[in-house]
């Protein structure tokens, strides 16, 4: 523990500094929204979904409620549903695998890459059977998984991909595609501690297909084709005008956000290049946006980290302890700890810093400090 002073704490995330640079465009833009009375969907929310395609070079971005919205909207486009098999990764939020099974379609799960923590590709051949219709790969923490890899194996067995960027808005690959188009649909989450955040609930599903488009419009307001006429049994995925305006504003600061996340997620691999911890794994060509800068810890240390950090004042958090194939709702889809030895490791292993592009060089060096007088 340190000996000087007690120093302020260091949070994981800071929404309030976050937002205060832009407080006063907010109560305008509020101020705009009351006065339009225009609340759901509408021209704001219009604005904001052609905002969002340009910045991700697709032809179409439908906003909904929320990122898990996003992958249901997005499942339900394409038909997934009872008997139907969907191939993803068991190291992820929950929300990725539960829309799966809320559809009475059931989650099917490949290992991890042990560097990048996203899907193993090489392993989705083997999952895949008569009843897969889908594949979800994950950009987790911020980097792009595989979709190259990804692709190849959809399009040799004739399934469809949902790509969850839920954590990855801003990254681009080796040949400068932006997450969220590398799939049939792409889905963001917009949830408050995201690179860009509502406040609030809020989610987009992005595609270059015109088809899928104009479904999952449909989808997100009950099937609804005229008024009172609904085509489709959808569901109210609709996303409220005033997080549209919200996130449109946020989306011009976005490119300078993940340039200091960057910055930060550099300085924390040059300071930590010779501590007991593993620093995360950037694949060639990618442009990681650090959702989350993640270390791993050695087998059976994490607790003690963790014990040290808190004594400290800094913010920490494990994505994810428990792994998709372990938790209890999914019990009787027969998997057992042993499965998916990478994954497993993971959760055991990973810790999460503060990373957030409000954190100044004083508080990240107290975490590093922090870090590297770690000897448990």
């Amino acid at each position: 523990m340190p000996t000087d002073a007690p120093a302020p704490p260091v949070p994981l995330l800071n929404l309030p500094a976050h937002h205060a640079a832009l407080a006063d465009d907010f109560r305008d833009l509020f101020q705009t929204f009351v006065a339009s009375g225009q609340f759901v969907l509408g021209p704001y929310v219009e604005s904001f979904e052609r905002a969002l395609a340009d910045y991700c070079g697709v032809a179409h971005a439908v906003g909904v409620s929320s990122g898990t919205d996003a992958l249901l909207v997005a499942l339900m486009a394409l038909d997934i549903g009872p008997g139907d098999e969907v191939v993803t990764t068991p190291f992820t939020f929950f929300g990725t695998a539960g829309t799966v099974a809320r559809l009475g379609a059931k989650p099917v799960f490949v290992d991890i890459e042990p560097d990048t923590y996203n899907l193993d590709a090489s392993q989705l051949d083997a999952a895949v059977t008569s009843k897969t219709k889908a594949v979800i790969p994950v950009d987790l923490y911020g980097q792009l998984a595989d979709s190259d890899a990804v692709a190849k194996v959809a399009q040799r067995h004739g399934l469809r991909v949902v790509e969850d960027a839920a954590q990855a808005i801003g990254a681009r690959d080796g040949k400068g595609r932006a997450a969220g188009s590398l799939g049939d649909i792409g889905c963001f989450s917009f949830y408050p501690t995201k690179n860009l955040s509502a406040m609030g609930e809020a989610g987009a599903c992005m595609t270059d297909d015109d088809d899928l488009a104009d479904r999952m419009r449909k989808l997100r307001n009950h099937g609804q084709t005229g008024p009172y006429e609904h085509a489709m049994v959808g569901g109210n995925f609709r996303l409220d005008a005033v997080q549209a305006m919200i996130l449109e504003r946020k989306l011009a600061e976005l490119d300078g956000w993940t340039a200091a996340r960057r910055r930060l997620a550099a300085r924390y691999d040059d300071a930590l290049r010779d501590a007991p911890f593993v620093t995360p794994a950037v694949a060639p060509g990618n442009e990681h946006v650090y959702h989350q800068y993640t270390i791993r810890a050695a087998d059976g240390r994490r607790a003690d980290l963790m014990k040290h950090l808190a004594d400290w004042g800094i913010g920490h958090r494990v994505y994810y302890p428990l792994p998709l194939h372990l938790q209890p709702c999914f019990a009787d889809q027969g998997y057992q700890r042993g499965d998916f030895p990478v994954a497993e490791r993971s959760a055991e292993q990973v810790l999460s810093l503060p990373v957030y592009p409000e954190l100044t060089d004083a508080q990240q060096q107290r975490v590093i400090d922090a870090l590297l007088t770690f000897n448990g």
